[in-house]
């Protein structure tokens, strides 16, 4: 991460949540987010806010915290379209836009969005690398950034591993275990940056943490390139069914108390991963997970 001034820093937060509220509860709620000490904000892009819109409503909303697409999906934009967007992000939030780049699959659906077709790759690896190549030769008017933008690639599998660390700043890996990040690490070398994503249940009763687990896992074992990503790690299919095994749920998803977390988190730093982002899973997922943000901000400064 080249500027030191706009660092993700080790803890960050990665949600979905803020795509079912209005624009000034979502502004409320990054600055506090900013206030609690975390030094970057994640989110994914589906049916909700068009990633780069929320980014920029993210961006106006904090002054220090570094903003991250979890990721914009290719099959959304064009690259000129996308290399627009983040040239006039990067120039007006100076080193606070991190721009995560992939092409992921809905669960259960190959190729569509509640309906909505959505062009998909059957050689991403090399599409992915086109991609960029145009982002890169767009012939963009308008102000230069003072400071370069910083792109990832969201990457599982060794080859896209490769990709993100020759041609962008890194990877961010979502929905792995510890030992995918060891894997990433060992793959990409000491110097591409490594923001892994853990999912986690704050709660201190197993069976409410194992049911929150076994929805989370259950739906994107839908995805087959998730799939795939597991069985590379050591799992078979027998633990891949029915929600996922109780050993595949503990892997994918931390539950427990806030020293579970931290454990967890140190589990990935020590793996190689250079920043954590927490997606906190709860009964209602479209609310604001307020409470469960504050308690966590008190691991910003263990790690």
């Amino acid at each position: 991460m080249p500027d030191p001034q706009h660092r993700p820093g080790k803890i960050g937060i990665w949600t979905f949540a803020f795509d079912a509220h209005p624009a000034g509860r979502v502004r409320d709620a990054a600055a506090e987010l900013e206030e609690l000490g975390y030094r970057a904000i994640w989110f994914g892009e589906a049916l909700g806010r068009e990633a780069m819109t929320q980014a920029a409503l993210l961006l106006g909303a904090t002054h220090r915290a570094v903003v991250a697409t979890g990721i914009a999906n290719v099959h959304l934009r064009t690259p000129l379209t996308m290399a627009a967007a983040e040239r006039s992000l990067a120039e007006q939030y100076r080193g606070r836009l991190l721009l995560g780049l992939g092409g992921h699959r809905v669960p259960g659906s190959p190729n569509s969005f509640g309906g909505y077709r959505v062009p998909m790759s059957e050689k991403p690896v090399s599409d992915m690398r086109d991609y960029l190549d145009t982002m890169d030769t767009a012939p963009l008017a308008g102000a230069t950034p003072a400071t370069a933008p910083r792109r990832v690639l969201a990457a599982l599998g060794p080859r896209m591993l490769d990709l993100a660390a020759e041609r962008t700043s890194g990877a961010h890996s979502y929905f792995v275990p510890v030992a995918h990040t060891a894997m990433a690490r060992e793959r990409m070398g000491t110097g591409a940056y490594l923001a892994v994503e853990q999912a986690v249940v704050l709660d201190s009763d197993p069976e409410r943490v194992r049911q929150l687990q076994r929805a989370h896992v259950g739906a994107y074992l839908r995805a087959q390139h998730q799939r795939n990503n597991l069985l590379r790690l050591g799992f078979d299919e027998t633990e891949l069914a029915d929600g996922g095994s109780g050993r595949l749920n503990d892997a994918l998803v931390a539950g427990g108390d806030i020293k579970a977390i931290s454990a967890r988190v140190r589990a990935h730093l020590d793996a190689g991963a250079d920043h954590v982002c927490l997606q906190v899973l709860t009964p209602s997922p479209g609310e604001l997970p307020l409470r469960e943000w504050r308690e966590l901000a008190a691991l910003v400064g263990e790690h």
